[in-house]
């Protein structure tokens, strides 16, 4: 799989669910663009299932956070809207999802996770009798995130494997970070947080920043 860091996110339209239960097609790219925002997605195994609610609430509950930092949240799977739709209906202490309202991608057809290249399919066998490609692994998404800028060009993505859930305050914290880089022109060293001193990007700021900071 080839990064998509520093490129522009695929120009492609998906179908989405929203909380309403209406289909309707998303792109994630005009979301960025079009709106002059910076956008989150976010994608997760399968409805459903045991990881995946608590990231989905755990992203509902941060939702105001990204609005002040002018970001949309999207969230995503290979799962079709109506099952989207079953989900968002199903009350938490049953394992739904009742009460998130941001959009679900429902990328059934795979479009859009194929060109990302974030299937778990670890083996396709072509089959010469039938003639078909028959995949080894379930299809279905890594927990894959993306975020994207203004101008539609992905400044982070990172992949964690089905088991291993997300911690939300990093995403905010790299927005934050990302957000100073745009408005300042100045570089952010690591474990930088807002309102923590950042580096003139040249040797040296870093030069400074070391002397000051590592003691």
């Amino acid at each position: 799989m080839a990064t998509v860091v520093g490129k522009k996110f695929p120009d492609l339209n998906v179908n989405a669910m929203n909380e309403m239960g209406d289909t309707f097609k998303l792109n994630v790219l005009e979301e960025a663009v079009n709106n002059k925002k910076k956008v989150l997605l976010f994608w997760y195994p399968k409805d459903f299932t045991f990881v995946c609610p608590t990231e989905l609430h755990a992203f509902q509950a941060a939702l105001g956070a990204f609005e002040k930092r002018n970001t949309v949240v999207i969230g995503a799977s290979c799962d079709t809207a109506e099952v989207h739709f079953a989900w968002l209906s199903t009350a938490k202490e049953n394992g739904g999802i009742e009460g998130v309202t941001y959009p679900i991608l429902a990328d059934s057809n795979r479009n859009l996770s194929s060109v990302l290249g974030i299937l778990d399919i670890t083996n396709e066998i072509f089959n010469e009798e039938t003639g078909t490609v028959q995949v080894e692994g379930d299809n279905v998404t890594y927990r894959a995130t993306y975020l994207i800028d203004e101008e539609g060009t992905v400044f982070h993505e990172g992949i964690n494997h089905m088991p291993v859930g997300r911690n939300v305050n990093e995403f905010l914290r790299l927005i934050d970070a990302y957000a100073h880089v745009q408005s300042h022109g100045e570089v952010c060293p690591a474990n930088w947080e807002e309102g923590k001193i950042a580096m003139a990007p040249n040797a040296k700021g870093t030069a400074e920043y070391l002397a000051a900071h590592l003691n």
